[in-house]
């Protein structure tokens, strides 16, 4: 792999960019933090995910790069540093080539599959199906307990995404056309589906320290704003908190829902891309 060193004069703009892009896009969570307010959209990449604010806000450039007069990556793990320059550390890729490989086959396998827009976000319905408690238990039903269950018990139920699934209660997880294991991942993710793409944030930092930091936010921005229609979606009313709903019960709904999971599915798919593509580069 070629390495290009950057002095500091050339490295340092970027670091200021990333950061600065960074700070406004967890500002809002840190400052409701402070306040011990939770948010059920805009709080869900920071605590679904393990990526904190700090972690998201450090600049990694990605391979082929060397950083000179570069002091503060001196103890950052995935990194060698000498004589005051910093570059990526071999040792880390070798031992971290199993996983590595592991997201490039499921990446590449939802890249050759087929988009699927028939599922309505039913994964969320299917989450309270007949539950006793709910997760966001402060935000009403927008159609009751028995009218959610109806929506759930009316409908074919085609989650093929397993850490959507695995949410199910008990009562909905036989309804399911598929029973998704972690095994199975990659034979059944595919491009149409929300969660899939919202994940291509968390595989941006598991491949992390080798990924673009510019990739990363890239992939935080599409994942955020799948999470809003992922909730608009969902059977709580969050009007409250300005978020209008998608009535998928009704067939309006459920084609302004296939809309937005097309418009989602055409920006995820070059992000996946470029992931695989950092996969490649990583195996060499």
């Amino acid at each position: 792999m070629t390495v290009i060193p950057l002095a500091r004069a050339e490295w340092e703009p970027l670091q200021r960019t990333h950061t600065a892009r960074a700070d406004a896009l967890t500002e809002g969570h840190l400052e409701r933090k402070q306040r011990r307010e939770a948010h059920p959209v805009e709080d869900f990449l920071f605590t679904y995910y393990s990526t904190r604010p700090n972690q998201l806000r450090f600049w990694h450039p990605g391979p082929g790069v060397q950083l000179l007069d570069a002091p503060e990556y001196a103890d950052r793990r995935g990194y060698l540093y000498a004589d005051g320059a910093a570059t990526l550390d071999p040792a880390e890729l070798e031992r971290r080539t199993d996983s590595i490989t592991w997201i490039r086959r499921l990446l590449a396998a939802t890249l050759g599959r087929q988009p699927q827009f028939g599922c309505f976000g039913l994964h969320e319905w299917a989450m309270v199906y007949r539950a006793d408690a709910v997760r966001h238990e402060k935000w009403p039903l927008r159609l009751g307990a028995e009218g959610t269950d109806r929506v759930v018990e009316s409908h074919k139920i085609g989650c093929s995404h397993f850490d959507a699934f695995r949410f199910f209660t008990a009562e909905a997880r036989p309804l399911n056309v598929l029973q998704p294991t972690r095994d199975a991942q990659p034979q059944l993710e595919q491009g149409g589906c929300l969660h899939a793409n919202m994940d291509l944030y968390k595989w941006a930092t598991k491949l992390s320290p080798f990924t673009p930091s510019s990739l990363v936010l890239d992939c935080f921005e599409l994942a955020r704003d799948i999470r809003t229609l992922d909730m608009r979606a969902s059977p709580y009313d969050l009007t409250a908190l300005g978020y209008s709903p998608v009535a998928i019960e009704t067939p309006a709904g459920k084609a302004e829902y296939a809309a937005a999971q097309r418009t989602f599915a055409t920006r995820a798919r070059p992000l996946r891309e470029q992931l695989v593509a950092l996969c490649d580069e990583l195996l060499g």
